[in-house]
């Protein structure tokens, strides 16, 4: 199982160190062995990149889907690989960013799937608006790992700036199993207006072992407006050894 482990984990190191393009790039790769069977989707719009690879053998099933949206002066990149060894892999990444009237967004989004003879879910979602001179930017990370077990990790990250606002959000969601079931989801969500500073922060760990049911639940929300400064920071850490 170890051995089977370390197999999936330098495929996803190679698959998360190739290059991204923007202005407008989709890639979307599968790969399929020993009787597995893998689905890879890659959609971008505008100024953005997505990525998608799915990997699946001895019969397991990898799905990556793989969105990125980027208008006006915004910046999308979304990432989704989903590795399958036996069991279940689907990994689900979005990025929007929206900016109109001198703005600028970012938004970038990464997913990742893993298991061993498990169930491994990773649904990752970045949402950045900025609108007249504003300033927002949205990072989101989620990471499901599971060996013969079950792994939820849910992570969404939104920015609104507007009038000179500059709103910061970011979103890191991890579960990681071994029979057992773990389950994480995290939301960031800044708001800046009339020249303020928001800065939102959210981090979920969820690790569980053998029989046990590891839960995390976190929410980071930051506002402010009129030269106002604001900073948001909530984490949770779940360990059922």
């Amino acid at each position: 199982m170890f051995r089977s482990c370390a197999v999936c984990f330098a495929l996803a190191a190679l698959l998360l160190v190739a290059p991204i393009a923007y202005a407008g790039q989709a890639v979307a790769t599968s790969i399929a062995t020993n009787g597995g069977s893998s689905s890879a989707t890659a959609v971008a719009h505008g100024n953005a990149a997505a990525t998608a690879d799915a990997v699946a053998t001895n019969g397991g099933r990898a799905i990556a889907n793989s969105e990125a949206v980027g208008r006006g002066n915004g910046v999308a990149i979304s990432n989704s690989i989903a590795i399958a060894d036996r069991g279940l892999a689907v990994s689900n990444s979005r990025a929007d960013a929206r900016a109109r009237h001198g703005s600028v967004a970012l938004a970038v989004s990464e997913s990742t799937a893993a298991t061993v003879g498990g169930t491994a879910i990773s649904n990752s979602v970045a949402e950045a608006d900025a609108r007249r001179n504003a300033f927002a930017d949205s990072r989101s990370t989620s990471l499901a790992l599971s060996r013969f077990g079950f792994a939820n990790s849910d992570s969404h990250a939104v920015s609104d700036g507007w009038r000179g606002g500059r709103a910061v959000a970011v979103s890191d969601s991890i579960a990681d199993t071994e029979f057992g079931v773990a389950d994480s989801r995290v939301r960031a969500h800044a708001g800046a207006r009339l020249f303020g500073s928001a800065n939102a922060n959210g981090l979920g760990v969820s690790l569980s072992r053998r029989g046990r049911h590891a839960d995390a639940r976190v929410t980071a929300i930051s506002r402010s407006e009129r030269w106002g400064r604001s900073q948001s920071d909530a984490a949770v850490v779940e360990v059922r050894p």
